[in-house]
């Protein structure tokens, strides 16, 4: 799968799918410093995923500060041909400064082998699941 430069930054597009859902994500951030999965939820709201009173806030640190998010199983979430089934994600605001709709970190990243080639701009999936 090929890897856009944005701002110096490696992007991908993803596509989201919930309850027979989905949703196409583009600019999304590949980045292994990043523990988890993050996405916004402006672009998850055009599947009907939105905060529901039930849901547990939690607060991530970053470089940038701090976030309140909440999670959610989805469904599927797919990266070019290679997807992972019934993964936890967080949702919040990501207002960084920057225009990003996602992050990919590192729990989807290892679940899905993934080797990044910066030379070739590639980045490929190796694990099956």
């Amino acid at each position: 799968m090929r890897l856009r430069l944005k701002d110096s930054l490696p992007i991908v597009s993803i596509t989201v799918i919930h309850q027979e859902k989905k949703t196409a994500i583009r600019n999304v951030l590949v980045d292994t410093g990043s523990g988890g999965t993050i996405l916004s939820v402006d672009a998850l709201s055009k599947i009907g995923i939105a905060p529901q009173p039930e849901d547990k806030l939690h607060t991530i640190f970053g470089v940038g500060g701090s976030e309140v998010v909440f999670t959610r199983k989805i469904d599927e979430l797919r990266a070019g041909t290679f997807s992972i089934r019934n993964f936890e994600i967080e949702i919040g605001g990501m207002d960084y400064g920057f225009d990003i709709q996602g992050i990919i970190g590192m729990d989807f990243l290892t679940k899905a082998g993934a080797k990044i080639d910066l030379g070739t701009l590639e980045i490929e999936f190796t694990n099956s699941i």
